[in-house]
């Protein structure tokens, strides 16, 4: 990249969000939320996140973003994957590998609806981009002990 390319890409702002796929262990499935989405219009199921700010501690608005959201406190086991979606180029998805580990699900803010869902039928409830790593890494959750 050369310093006029590095430039013009340090000029950009991207709007980055934190996404949790929250994966419950006994019964193997993963949560996904139902919403409109202001930036993506096709977008209706997602994984349960929020917006960081500059300056934000990740994990802890990824924390405050999902108990906001569903109810749930979750343990954070990591980050999986990020992506800048075709859908929206300025736009920067981190996701996270979470597991609830205390709370009442429910629906609240800006989503309308809570589903578990099979990690082989995820794919079919979302209508934006869907990473192959993606994919498969939440296919191997199925599989993992």
């Amino acid at each position: 990249m050369g310093i006029t390319e590095m430039k013009n890409f340090e000029e950009k702002n991207f709007l980055v969000v934190l996404l949790a796929v929250i994966f419950n262990p006994e019964n193997r499935k993963i949560l996904i939320g139902k919403r409109k989405d202001p930036y993506i219009e096709k977008l209706t199921w997602t994984f349960p996140g929020g917006k960081a700010e500059p300056g934000d501690e990740l994990e802890s608005v990824l924390k405050r973003k999902i108990k906001e959201k569903t109810g749930l406190k979750v343990e954070n086991l990591g980050s999986i994957f990020a992506r800048v979606p075709p859908e929206k180029k300025d736009l920067v998805l981190i996701y996270y590998l979470c597991e609830a580990i205390e709370g009442e699900e429910k629906a609240t803010g800006d989503l309308t609806e809570l589903k578990w869902v099979k990690p082989e039928e995820i794919e079919k409830f979302f209508t934006t981009s869907f990473h192959p790593y993606l994919k498969e890494y939440i296919l191997n959750l199925k599989k993992s002990e």
